[in-house]
C-alpha cells in the first residue's frame, strides 16, 4: 500500500490533479491544516510547501503503519514547516472546534462506511469561514482500452463494487458537503489521463487482475490474458486509460 500511494504521488498526471485541487480549495501561507486519511504523508508535503514556515499541517490516518512511514518520508519537511502526524478515526477526529483553517480529504470518502459522519466531523473542526474540500475518483467513469471490452468493464466493474464503500463517490460529493452544512459549494471536474501505460496505471490494472481473481470474477488464465491485451494496445501505441477525479470544496457559515 505504501508503495502504491507514493508510486500514485510520484505520477505526473497525478501531481498535476493535486496541485489543481488544492489551488481550487485554495490553501494558502501561513494557515493551518488537517488531512483526513493522509497515508504516507504524499498530500501532506504538497501541504507544507503551500502554507509555509508561519503554518502547519496535521495529518491523520486510521494506519500507524502508514504514519511511519509517513513520518521518515516527512521528517526533512518538518524541518520547514510543522507537520503532526496521529492516528485518529476520522468519524470522530481528536481536535477541538473550529481549529483549522481548512479540512482535506483527498481519495478518502470514497473508502468510508459513512461519509457524511466524516465530512461532518471535517466541517466541526474547521473555523467559521474556513473550507472544507473533498476528492475521489468515480470508478463509474473510467476508459481503458483493451480488445476484450466486456471482459474489462467486468473487471473494472465488478473489482470497484467490492473494494470501495461508495465506487461512484465523486459525483456525490457536492451534495455531501451540502448535507453537511456547508455553504458556497464549488465542483471542479478533472481527469486522470495516460496514454503510454505509466508504472502507476500498470501497477493499478495489474491489482485488478489480481483481485478479481481473489473475488471469482475472473480465473487466473482469464486475468493473464486480460494483462497480456494491454500490452498488445501498448505496442500497438493505441492505449488510453482515462479516470475521472471530483473536487468539491464548502464554506463553513458563521
Amino acid at each position: 500500500m505504501a508503495r502504491s500511494l507514493e508510486a500514485r504521488g510520484r505520477t505526473p498526471a497525478q501531481a498535476r490533479l493535486r496541485r489543481r485541487f488544492l489551488k481550487f480549495v485554495p490553501v494558502g501561507a501561513g494557515e493551518r491544516v488537517l488531512e483526513v486519511g493522509c497515508g504516507t504523508g504524499v498530500v501532506v508535503r504538497d501541504l507544507a510547501a503551500l502554507v509555509g514556515p508561519r503554518g502547519g499541517v496535521v495529518g491523520i490516518d486510521a494506519s500507524r503503519r502508514l504514519l511511519d512511514r509517513a513520518r521518515a518520508l516527512c521528517r526533512e519537511t518538518a524541518r520547514r514547516t510543522p507537520i503532526a502526524l496521529r492516528v485518529a478515526d476520522a468519524a470522530g477526529l481528536p481536535f477541538a472546534a473550529n481549529r483549522f483553517d481548512a479540512a482535506l480529504a483527498i481519495t478518502v470518502i470514497l473508502h468510508v462506511a459513512e461519509p457524511l459522519r466524516v465530512v461532518r466531523e471535517m466541517a466541526r473542526v474547521t473555523r467559521p469561514g474556513g473550507r472544507v474540500g473533498v476528492q475521489d475518483q468515480d470508478f463509474g467513469v473510467v476508459a481503458v482500452t483493451h480488445p476484450d471490452r466486456a471482459l474489462t468493464e467486468g473487471i473494472m466493474r465488478g473489482v470497484a463494487e467490492r473494494v470501495y464503500e461508495e465506487p461512484h463517490s465523486g459525483r456525490r460529493l457536492p451534495g455531501l458537503l451540502r448535507a453537511a452544512g456547508l455553504v458556497d459549494v464549488r465542483l471542479l471536474t478533472d481527469v486522470y489521463q495516460d496514454t503510454t501505460l505509466e508504472p502507476w496505471t500498470k501497477t493499478f490494472l495489474e491489482r485488478r487482475a489480481e483481485r478479481a481473481v481473489r473475488f471469482g470474477i475472473a480465473d487466473v488464465s482469464t486475468a493473464k490474458r486480460w494483462l497480456d491485451g494491454f500490452t498488445e494496445v501498448v505496442a500497438a501505441d493505441a492505449f488510453v486509460l482515462t479516470l475521472n477525479y471530483y473536487g468539491a470544496v464548502g464554506t463553513k457559515p458563521a
